[in-house]
Formats: structure tokens, C-alpha cells, sequence
């Protein structure tokens, strides 16, 4: 078998792209990835039976085919991909974290990370893959399938099909009539502030066991356990993935489709995605808003650079531009960095818009994050992207991430 560095001067000659592509899996195959051996490397990664927790010899099988673990919709690409172009070589990458001076190579080579991908306008500048991973793989999302949702909501609102943010709940799904949910209105559910009781944890594993793994008959029964009002509508952030879960049975009833087909018809298609996506379904074949979008690191960079364009891409506006810039940005002083409640054990550096975190003192940044070190970061003015998927355990904190991210825009933003 050939090692990196072999070829042959024809082949180089003809095959120039793939030899770019090549030196690209030969810088990340150039160490050890942290923890192969207890991450199940021997077995090939292995994909299990559902498990609540997992052993963690199953965790990079199921984070890269979560949709081969629960069932899925597809998320259909169009014909035509909207290609990438390619920086001529890496830039270089240099940050500190924890007094320590780190590039690239230093990250992976302490960090669970199954793929990470820098983009600068369309033009990729980094991508790097470990664990046997692949470019084509699928990974998953966790909780950054909420952004995906409120850009839905976006969409829908602009095609009027969902009337007024003002809207309760309870006008589009007639399950929850008279419950605290149905009374909920939607911008509030945008924002993560139903004043719903729900506790991390306890509340979390209810609903991922009603929802993804079935133990309900799906869609609004998913939510039935969840009726304790502990404040107002809108006074208070409160992270809570059973508000996500709300919406998506308003945005399902709204339009008259699955997530996963809207999705595909309003963003997925339009913006070029180059592979099909796929979105986890319960029991009743509803979409599991919360978690469970499934997808290649590029087509996540396209959606974030979509983002970052204020929804438009090639002069086409797919995403209508306010309603970007209004998810984007705290609604509210409550929503504002420093406000809001967080579990990223750095207070104070985060706001809230519409089911996405954004920064304090950055010139519009924001991100889309989720469990096990899954991170889509968003620099609008520079038109820096970073993914970034992990097999990390649940309770891995990222500052060495985010020290990476705030180095890579200070570098390469110019």
C-alpha cells in the first residue's frame, strides 16, 4: 500500500486535485488521534444497539451514523452542488490555550475530534478528519439542529404560513390546546423562554426517551409531561430542548410537511448542498427537532456560510435577510451576553437569539452548538466558518476550541 508521500510523476500530473485532497489526510494521519484504542478503533468504530449511554467504544460510530443507529427522513440535496473552491495549502494556525503554544496538528492530537472544516467565503482552507472518518459521512448534529429550525420558522413566517410570531402555539397544533406549551407563543419558544419547567437531565432523558427513542407515540406526546409554568412567557432564558421540540410541531402543522422535506425544498436544494442530509424521526414519524440532523462537514459549512451572508446566496435571498440578522442578535436585554443562564461554564460571554448562542464583544459572531463538542462558529464580517464534530464525553468543556476559533479569525480575517 502506498504511504502519503508515494506517487508517481504521471499520476501527479493527472491527478493533481487528488493529490490535494491526499495531503490533507496525510497531515491528520501524521499522530495518533487521542484515545483510538478505548474509542474502539480495534472493532473499525463500531456502530451499537441505542443506548441512553453509551459505552464509549460506540460513541465515534454513533456520532458519524447516528442515522444508521434511529431512524431518519432524508433531507434530499438538488441536482446541482454548489462546488468549493480550495485554499492552495493549509495556512498556518497558531493559538494559545492554557499557556501553551498550539497549532492545528496540537489540537487533534489532544482533542476527540472526528472532523473540522475552515471556510472563508467559499473557499475551504482546512479540512481535517480522524478516527477513519471521512469528507462523506454524515455527521450529527445534536442540538444544532435548533438554528436549523428557527431558520425554518424564518421561512415559513415569509411564505405566511405562519401568521405572527405572536401566534400561540396551540392556533397550529391542536394537541396542546389548553395546555401551558399551546398557550406558549412562538417568539418566546424562539428564544428559549416558554417559562415551561424543564430540568437538565431528569426533563432531557424524558424526552429524548419519549421522542427519539420511541417510548411514545410521537409528535405532541412527546411534550405531554412538560405543563408546569414557572414564569412568564418571555421573561426568563432557560435552555431547554423541549421549546425546540414545540416549535417543530408548530412548524410541522404550519406548513403541512415534515421538517426533513421543507428543509430540503427551502434551504437544502437552493443553497447547493453537495450530499443528502438526513433529520431522525419518533414513533409517529415526526422529525426530532432538538437533535438528530445529520450531515457532511461542507454542507454544514454551506449553511453557515449561508448564514453569514444574511441568508442570501449568488444574489438569491433563501432565507429571508431579517429574519438571519433577528436570530442573530438578543431580542432583549434578558437575551443579551452576560443575561442569560449558561452551562458552558463561561459566564458572561454568551447571548441568545432565536435558538442560537451568540457572543459578547464580537462584531456579529455567533454559533450553533451541541453535545459531544459539536460546533458550527460564525464570523459575518470576515466570512470565517469553522466546523467542528467531536466524540468528546458529554461533559467536555471547548475553550481550547474556542481558543483555536477566536485565533483563526484574528489571523485569518484579513
Amino acid at each position: 500500500m502506498r504511504s502519503c508521500g508515494d506517487g508517481d510523476s504521471k499520476i501527479v500530473q493527472d491527478m493533481r486535485l487528488l493529490i490535494l485532497f491526499a495531503t490533507v489526510s496525510c497531515a491528520a494521519s501524521a499522530f495518533a488521534a487521542p484515545d483510538e484504542a478505548a474509542l474502539g478503533k480495534a472493532e473499525g468504530y463500531p456502530i451499537c444497539p441505542p443506548a441512553f449511554y453509551p459505552d464509549t467504544r460506540c460513541v465515534v460510530g454513533l456520532v458519524s451514523r447516528f442515522d444508521e443507529v434511529f431512524p431518519a427522513r432524508k433531507v434530499a440535496r438538488g441536482a446541482d452542488t454548489r462546488p468549493l473552491k480550495r485554499a492552495p495549502a493549509e495556512p498556518p494556525i497558531h493559538f494559545r490555550y492554557q499557556s501553551q503554544d498550539s497549532g492545528l496538528d496540537d489540537y487533534l492530537s489532544r482533542n476527540r475530534t472526528t472532523g473540522l472544516l475552515i471556510l472563508k467565503g467559499d473557499t475551504v482552507l482546512a479540512e481535517r478528519y480522524q478516527y477513519d472518518r471521512t469528507p462523506e459521512q454524515r455527521m450529527t448534529s445534536y442540538t444544532m439542529a435548533n438554528t436549523i429550525v428557527a431558520m425554518l420558522v424564518g421561512v415559513a413566517l415569509s411564505e405566511g404560513k405562519i401568521q405572527s410570531l405572536d401566534d400561540r402555539a396551540e392556533k397550529y397544533v391542536v394537541e396542546l390546546k389548553g395546555s401551558p406549551y399551546g398557550e406558549t407563543p412562538i417568539r418566546h419558544l424562539l428564544t428559549m423562554s416558554s417559562g415551561i419547567r424543564h430540568r437538565y437531565n431528569n426533563d432531557d432523558e424524558t424526552l429524548v426517551r419519549l421522542s427519539l427513542f420511541r417510548e411514545s407515540d410521537g409528535g405532541a406526546a412527546t411534550v405531554r409531561p412538560f405543563h408546569t409554568r414557572e414564569r412568564s412567557p418571555g421573561e426568563k432564558f432557560h435552555f431547554s430542548i423541549a421549546d425546540t421540540q414545540v416549535l417543530s410541531l408548530v412548524l410541522r402543522a404550519a406548513t403541512g410537511k415534515p421538517l426533513a422535506e421543507y428543509l430540503s425544498e427551502k434551504i437544502w436544494q437552493p443553497m447547493g448542498a453537495e450530499a443528502d442530509a438526513s433529520w431522525t424521526i419518533d414513533k409517529g414519524g415526526y422529525e426530532v427537532a432538538y437533535t438528530g440532523v445529520n450531515a457532511t462537514l461542507r454542507d454544514y459549512g454551506r449553511f453557515a456560510m449561508l448564514l453569514a451572508n444574511d441568508g442570501a446566496l449568488d444574489g438569491r435571498q433563501i432565507i429571508p435577510a431579517g429574519w438571519v440578522r433577528a436570530a442573530t442578535t438578543p431580542s432583549a436585554k434578558q437575551f443579551q451576553p452576560g443575561q442569560i443562564e449558561t452551562f458552558f461554564g463561561q459566564p458572561g460571554l454568551l447571548g441568545y437569539g432565536y435558538q442560537t448562542w451568540i457572543w459578547a464583544g464580537k462584531e456579529h459572531q455567533f454559533m450553533l452548538r451541541g453535545l459531544r463538542k459539536q460546533y458550527v462558529l460564525v464570523d459575518v464580517k470576515s466570512k470565517l466558518v469553522m466546523v467542528h464534530t467531536g466524540a468528546d464525553d458529554v461533559a467536555h468543556g471547548a475553550g481550547d476550541l474556542l481558543a483555536l476559533w477566536f485565533s483563526v479569525v484574528k489571523d485569518l480575517a484579513k
